[in-house]
């Protein structure tokens, strides 16, 4: 059986295609590197580089073993850092990407508690409603809103979005409350400029098993959903945005909930990360965090 330290000597040499640029990764010498690969290939039988005066170059017996040395190695990696995890606690720079509204009304709250228990963690909050590319942008995770699309993510839900359908008490009186999802073509509704075309986002109710959408026509158009709900309390007329813009406003009875039993299926929200073999015990400790949260 090869020794991992033949092992370790091959994969940095395939990786940088020099025993020079191993040996000072590894703190070897160019010699001690060469050696260690001409054993590996002694005891395997095969050749593993092909060899020049300037470089090395993977053979496809090689190729096929790099591929394979990685897995252990990182493998090897995960169980190191898991166990530095367990002997310090999560520490280190926490980098999450979350939607703006969401995250800083549900999310940080999280994070902050979770920084008091832990001193040693540091947080990196970033808000945007656009999708990020965690690997590019060097992220440890996001928060997103809906089905997830990337197969280079998994994901943990720990909550969901639910939308809901709210007017003033006075603008009730006003105008009586709506019944059927129809009648809101019959009142003055309040609706979101979707940012990334400049459109009005329908609106969304379920009936029984049928989704239905609907274009309202509407007087008053705001691109943030916290601006939409102060003027649905100021009796402006009918909004539908999600539970958690809303729900403080309906608890104090700023706002009332109507066509409850048509609201649309609630959307997933989870915390996502890169598919690695190890989870960082920052990234994990907050998916526990959050997964004691219940919002809707």
């Amino acid at each position: 059986m090869a020794s991992l330290e033949l092992i370790v000597s091959f994969s940095a040499a395939a990786r940088h295609a020099s025993f020079a640029s191993a040996a000072r990764e590894l703190g070897l010498t160019p010699s001690a590197v060469a050696k260690n690969v001409a054993r590996l290939e002694a005891q395997l039988g095969v050749r593993l580089f092909q060899r020049t005066t300037r470089q090395v170059t993977l053979s496809p017996d090689g190729e096929a073993l790099h591929a394979r040395c990685q897995r252990i190695l990182e493998e090897l990696e995960s169980l190191d850092a898991a166990a530095a995890d367990a002997r310090t606690g999560p520490r280190g720079t926490l980098r999450i990407d979350m939607p703006l509204v969401y995250g800083r009304l549900v999310v940080l709250p999280v994070l902050a508690r979770l920084r008091t228990s832990h001193p040693e963690l540091k947080i990196d909050a970033r808000f945007s409603d656009g999708v990020v590319d965690i690997i590019r942008d060097g992220l440890d995770a996001a928060v997103r809103i809906g089905p997830l699309a990337d197969s280079r993510l998994v994901g943990r839900q720990f909550d969901k979005q639910q939308i809901w359908t709210c007017a003033s008490p006075a603008y009730l009186a006003r105008h009586g409350a709506p019944q059927t999802p129809a009648d809101v073509l019959r009142h003055t509704c309040l609706l979101f400029r979707l940012p990334s075309s400049g459109r009005d986002r329908p609106w969304q109710f379920r009936s029984g098993r049928r989704d239905l959408s609907l274009m309202p026509d509407g007087e008053v158009r705001l691109g943030d959903g916290e601006a939409l709900v102060q003027a649905a309390v100021a009796g402006l007329g009918l909004v539908q945005v999600p539970s958690y813009m809303a729900g403080q406003e309906v608890a104090r009875g700023g706002l009332v909930e109507v066509l409850q039993k048509y609201r649309p299926a609630a959307l997933p929200v989870s915390l996502v990360y890169p598919s690695h073999r190890h989870i960082p015990l920052r990234v994990r400790a907050l998916a526990d965090a959050l997964s004691v949260q219940r919002y809707n």
